[in-house]
């Protein structure tokens, strides 16, 4: 009784008895009952049927939106994160520890967080050409995949001849139900940025990821209906007839396109080229799909992204004009190691965070071409100049360092010429640097926690990546001198491959250990050379007196002797550990009882540092919580994590041992 009444209040038919129509709905399902495929008026009657999408589009519609509910909840829970943290670190005159049981709670769920979600397996060999995300963004990308599969899923079974293609239509909506998101995680001022306080270049590998859903399910989305239109045999009528058709092969194959070009190798390859066919990209794919877009409501999530991205250019075009209201003048010197140091003077940009980076034109140099720059000064430091240290690479990086060296060569030659011929005749004034236009635009980034709020501080910086590092320790030692911090040590430890390199930021990071010594705060800085043949020989005289230091044998260990002060010696027991030690230039933390002699340190030293050791030794004179914060290649980031991670676990972070929590903050050369 119930199919009777179901198919009479749903069927086109005859008599009571008769066979359906062609196209008829029997039982609330389409079949081909009635049609003869031989037919053209048949088959024609049943490709309009199966096109016919009036039975699931509201519940298609409902799935989109359950997939933006999901998002927000995701999005409100990362900005009370954020908030919260961010207002327990605000004047905190005390190392960050739990005092009462919720507090307790909190850290131990935290500590076991980060234990698992800190390591990244990823095949160092393989970097160039493939990276694996830490698994924190491993298991967060797992839960995002898992919950799109559950929505194309759940409630999808429609019997007959239309489930591929509601199954496929589930799909194309879910895929065009992500456009928007993938413009918030890319946007450099976007509300997701704002309020999750995630900086846009750590989201941008969510926004990589986004893609490849989007294009996961566009992909589901033709195959699941073109099997239903082949099996049918209604292919030739939908390719030749439906004006969708054509304007869907053109959305996936510039979608196609958009992933393949951003895979590692060809990104990286040109990347200047990459940025511009990206954009243009992007506006192609918007256009074709509003194009096959059939339904109003489905447009909306595409004209959101639009209006997303037309908000974020428009905030940095009104920065960039701020920032540059006074245009402002960039020297460039060459340094050791294919490196540039850029000192631009702004008038306009006189505010940022430590760790921060702008987007850095100059015009000289690449018209149209802007280059991420981290700024390496504080706007304290440097009478308020930008410095930036960039590493040169083809393109732009490149142009700057020929030029530099050319400029250098040529002041020397003038020097030389315009050199008295007489020794008591006055020097000659020193040739200036040409002054170049720059233009800026930020600054942007600076997700990391405050480093001054913890008890202790370590500091690990890879080449260039002290340009991360720098600054915080500058940012640390100019509060310390006016503001009562909860940070007691500072390790901070650079590992370059040649020691001329020192002469980046020799003189900032004097002027830090000195303003270390007039606080309370003890500070450390070693400096580790690895590809040095003449660091081998600890006894050359010569090569430490240039170094600035000398160097003295205690415990099978070679120190870098500075103002005359004599590094600490260890008990023991704590020399036979080190003994046991692989030799890898391991450089122990100075004890708390000679704090005050170790601030004046900054040691020079061969080979590798033994991040595990130098990361134990820190937490283990720690009273609250430490900041780890590492900047350099790949594999430095990856050791680290892995550091972190085995070594909170086998102290028993805040499991009942005494022992205090970590954070880690990575930033990498690689996007």
């Amino acid at each position: 009784m119930t199919t009777v009444t179901a198919m009479a209040n749903s069927t086109t038919m005859g008599d009571a008895g008769d066979m359906p129509m062609c196209g008829d709905m029997v039982g609330n399902y389409l079949t081909t009952a009635g049609c003869n495929m031989a037919n053209a008026t048949d088959l024609m009657t049943f490709w309009e049927a199966l096109l016919e999408d009036d039975t699931f589009k509201a519940v298609d519609e409902a799935y989109s939106a359950y997939f933006w509910y999901g998002i927000t909840i995701v999005i409100a829970i990362a900005s009370f994160i954020n908030w919260s943290l961010r207002a327990a670190a605000v004047q905190r005159p005390f190392p960050a520890k739990p005092s009462n049981l919720y507090t307790k709670f909190v850290a131990t769920v935290t500590a076991c967080v980060r234990e698992v979600t800190y390591p990244q397996y990823t095949p160092i060999a393989l970097s160039r050409f493939f990276v694996a995300p830490p698994t924190g963004i491993f298991l967060l990308l797992s839960l995002y995949f898992g919950f799109l599969v559950g929505l194309e899923l759940v409630q999808d079974f429609i019997p007959g001849a239309i489930y591929y293609q509601a199954f496929g239509l589930r799909a194309g909506w879910l895929s065009t139900a992500q456009t928007p998101l993938l413009i918030l995680l890319v946007g450099k001022k976007n509300l997701l940025a704002i309020f999750s306080g995630i900086s846009s270049e750590r989201l941008n590998i969510f926004h990589r990821w986004v893609a490849r859903s989007i294009w996961l399910y566009g992909t589901l989305h033709w195959i699941s209906m073109q099997y239903a239109w082949t099996y049918y045999g209604v292919s030739d009528l939908e390719h030749s007839m439906d004006p969708a058709y054509p304007t869907g092969i053109a959305a996936w194959g510039v979608l196609t396109w958009i992933n393949v070009s951003s895979i590692g190798p060809l990104r990286n390859w040109q990347y200047e080229f990459f940025v511009i066919q990206h954009v243009l990209s992007f506006i192609g794919y918007f256009i074709v799909l509003l194009m096959h877009l059939p339904v109003k409501y489905a447009k909306i999530y595409v004209y959101i992204p639009i209006g997303l991205s037309i908000f974020d250019r428009l905030i940095r075009t009104l920065i960039f004009a701020w920032n540059n209201r006074r245009l402002g003048r960039a020297t460039i010197t060459p340094l050791a190691g294919d490196v540039s140091r850029i000192r631009v003077q702004n008038l306009g940009l006189k505010n940022w965070h430590a760790g921060q980076h702008v987007l850095l034109s100059l015009p000289r140099f690449g018209i149209l071409q802007s280059h991420p720059a981290t700024i390496a000064s504080t706007p304290t430091s440097h009478n308020g100049d930008l410095i930036f240290i960039l590493k040169a690479h083809k393109g732009f990086t490149g142009r700057l360092n020929r030029s530099a060296i050319d400029t250098q060569q040529s002041l020397w030659a003038v020097k030389e010429s315009s050199r008295p011929s007489t020794s008591y005749d006055a020097e000659p004034a020193q040739p200036q640097l040409p002054k170049y236009l720059a233009l800026i635009s930020g600054p942007y980034g600076s997700s990391h926690s405050d480093f001054a709020c913890f008890s202790s501080a370590l500091l690990i910086a890879g080449a260039t990546g002290i340009t991360f590092t720098l600054p915080l320790l500058l940012n640390i030692a100019e509060r310390a001198t006016t503001t009562n911090l909860p940070l007691k040590h500072v390790t901070f430890v650079w590992i370059i491959k040649s020691s001329s390199y020192t002469s980046w930021v020799s003189d900032e990071l004097r002027a830090a250990v000195r303003r270390m010594n007039k606080s309370r705060i003890s500070c450390d800085v070693s400096i580790f050379v690895t590809q040095d043949g003449g660091m081998a020989d600890y006894n050359n005289n010569n090569r430490e007196k240039a170094l600035g230091c000398t160097c003295v044998n205690a415990n099978g260990l070679c120190y870098c002797e500075r103002n005359g002060i004599s590094p600490p010696l260890r008990s023991e027991a704590q020399q036979q550990r080190y003994k046991r030690q692989p030799m890898e230039s391991v450089r122990p933390v100075p004890s708390r009882e000679n704090s005050a002699a170790s601030s004046n340190l900054m040691t020079v030293r061969s080979g590798r540092p033994r991040i595990e050791t130098i990361l134990w030794e820190t937490l283990e004179c720690a009273e609250g919580e430490t900041g780890v914060a590492v900047c350099g290649p790949l594999a430095l980031g990856v050791r680290t994590r892995k550091a972190v991670s085995d070594i909170s676990g086998q102290r028993g972070v805040h499991k009942g041992t005494g022992a205090q929590g970590v954070y880690l903050h990575v930033e990498g050369f690689h996007w």
